[in-house]
């Protein structure tokens, strides 16, 4: 059982989230429940991944919550396709504010989980709040990073330098009334410089998982603040909670959740790594997918 919400942001902007809050079966509002917030990846929304594993996760008897990011998808704010981090990360945040004012949500018991840099925003949200009381990471990317030092990892800091101008132009042609849309993915095929990230685009512009409200690019100004963004910043003093990194073996992105792994202070920390899989494999693969909830299941009724 599920039902669309909405749910005001104290995040400065003024943005409401549109949400999906999935039941577990037998659900019985009388009672209390462990709750898991589920986080998209960039450029993602609700109705794709992120609501994919919310959905799977209700079975194992969690209140869970996927919803698209503020000026994103279903949700408002301005300007559209915004990917501001900090924003992002406080997304994560007000979903467990939602949550707290739930009768029937345990507040003792709320995890957060994520898909690409959905991951990479709750593992920065669990930084900062702990309320968070668990961490799920699926085909995690710190977006600060890899905007810095590529897909791959073999692009120094110093190197980022003209994407970081690129967005602050940016900013200044916005404000003279010019868009600039910036690929989250690539756009058309032939744009993608290997078959990991030509999954990409199939997942988000073809029929595999396309959505109408996931355009795939975000505006160029958001590169001004996730060029200096780092999702892990103090994960190694306030990372404390019980953490579960799950990547596939062929995914370019696996260094992310390597370094997360290492970075975390968490003393109950856990890393899986599904064979043969790449990064995009994991979004919807039916045999990737059973397998990664197969460990987030059991992880978070043992850790909430």
């Amino acid at each position: 059982m599920s039902e669309n919400i909405d749910i005001k942001t104290l995040n400065g902007y003024g943005t409401t989230l549109a949400a999906v809050i999935n039941f577990p079966q037998d659900f019985d509002s009388t009672k209390q429940y462990p709750a898991i917030v589920v986080s998209h990846p960039g450029g993602g929304v609700k109705e794709q991944t992120a609501g994919l594993y919310a959905g799977k996760l209700a079975e194992f008897g969690f209140v869970t919550v996927a919803y698209d990011a503020s000026f994103q998808g279903a949700s408002t704010g301005e300007p559209r396709q915004l990917e501001n981090p900090h924003i992002r990360t406080e997304d994560v945040s007000a979903v467990v504010d939602y949550l707290t004012g739930l009768d029937y949500v345990d507040n003792e018991r709320i995890g957060g989980m994520g898909i690409c840099a959905g991951a990479g925003y709750t593992a920065n949200a669990a930084i900062n709040d702990p309320r968070i009381k668990a961490v799920g990471t699926v085909s995690l990317v710190n977006i600060g990073q890899m905007f810095r030092n590529g897909w791959t990892n073999d692009v120094a800091d110093a190197d980022a330098f003209p994407v970081l101008k690129m967005g602050s132009d940016a900013r200044t042609t916005d404000a003279a009334g010019q868009d600039n849309p910036f690929p989250l993915a690539p756009m058309k095929e032939e744009e993608a410089p290997n078959e990991e990230l030509r999954q990409a685009w199939e997942y988000y512009h073809t029929p595999r998982c396309e959505h109408p409200n996931a355009p795939g690019f975000m505006t160029a100004r958001s590169l001004s603040q996730i060029i200096t963004y780092d999702a892990f910043h103090k994960a190694e003093a306030f990372l404390t909670q019980p953490l579960l990194v799950i990547a596939g073996s062929e995914a370019g992105s696996k260094w992310m959740s390597d370094d997360l792994y290492e970075r975390a202070a968490s003393a109950d920390k856990a890393s899986h790594v599904i064979e043969g899989a790449n990064h995009m494999e994991l979004y919807d693969g039916e045999k990737e997918v059973a397998e990664a909830v197969s460990k987030l299941g059991p992880f978070f009724t043992d850790k909430l």
